[in-house]
């Protein structure tokens, strides 16, 4: 599989992590995403692909998650895409992040057929993968606007980032000069989901970042180390965030290591059973 990726240009950068253009056969039909700290937006340039059943023929996006997405994947796959930063998505936005929270929309709903008509020529006449995420960074530039309060978002979030999701956010709150009302709605509003989940989502995914699935992992000190009440803690949110227990968890992982060794889309994603 083909995988290329690259950070933005400025002002994008603070928004976004990379774009990226992706071709080849998935690994697996079905692919399980648990939650991360991150927005996607992807532009589909093949076959449809499905997210939880419902089809998406030019492409989707996706708001921070607090639930696992469940992928299926064509023979081949082609897009380019968009890993966006939680707080990034809010400017290309008509409408609250909140609405797209476990609820992908088509690109088409965002932002209208002829936008999407007009970014889809552009893209088919791109000679190459390069030339693609220029034409996709440019649209992205286009379409960046103001949004009230991202200010705010960015910088509670970036903290939430920097500590693994550790901080508390009632400090966070105080520091902020804001309450913590104002602060969750500024939240739903730009990122789709409260502060208290984004820092859960944030210390879940550097837990398992840290894991590695080559040799021994014992638990209780992933969980100790993580600072989680203690290990039916730490298996209680393995479970809300995956639907596996770690054990399990470890096993999918180490499958799709033994079987796909070096795959571009290793790191994240899981197959389906």
């Amino acid at each position: 599989m083909e995988y290329v990726s690259r950070r933005p240009r400025p002002p994008l950068g603070g928004l976004i992590d990379d774009l990226y253009y992706l071709e080849g056969a998935a690994p697996y039909a079905r692919l399980m995403l648990p939650p991360m700290p991150a927005a996607l937006l992807i532009v589909n340039l093949g076959a449809p692909f499905r997210i939880r059943g419902a089809e998406f023929a030019d492409g989707c996006v996706i708001g921070t998650p607090s639930r696992m997405l469940e992928f299926g994947y064509p023979a081949r796959t082609r897009s380019v895409g968009v890993h966006v930063k939680p707080w990034g998505l809010a400017p290309f936005l008509p409408m609250p992040a909140a609405e797209l929270c476990d609820r992908p929309l088509t690109l088409e709903q965002v932002w209208g057929r002829a936008v999407v008509a007009s970014l889809g020529e552009r893209l088919a006449a791109a000679p190459g993968p390069d030339e693609m995420l220029t034409v996709l960074e440019d649209e992205l530039l286009r379409r960046l606007g103001r949004t009230a309060g991202l200010g705010l978002v960015r910088h509670t979030s970036s903290v939430l980032a920097a500590t693994g999701g550790t901080a508390a956010i009632g400090d966070l709150t105080t520091a902020a000069g804001v309450s913590s009302t104002h602060l969750a709605r500024r939240f739903r509003e730009l990122v789709g989901v409260t502060p208290k989940r984004l820092a859960r989502t944030y210390r879940f995914t550097a837990t398992v970042f840290a894991i590695d699935p080559a040799g021994p992992v014992d638990w209780g000190a992933v969980a100790a180390d993580a600072g989680y009440f203690d290990q039916a803690h730490f298996g209680h949110e393995f479970r809300a965030f995956t639907g596996l227990t770690p054990t399990r968890y470890l096993e999918v992982r180490r499958r799709f290591r033994r079987e796909h060794p070096g795959h571009a889309l290793d790191g994240w994603p899981i197959p389906v059973d």
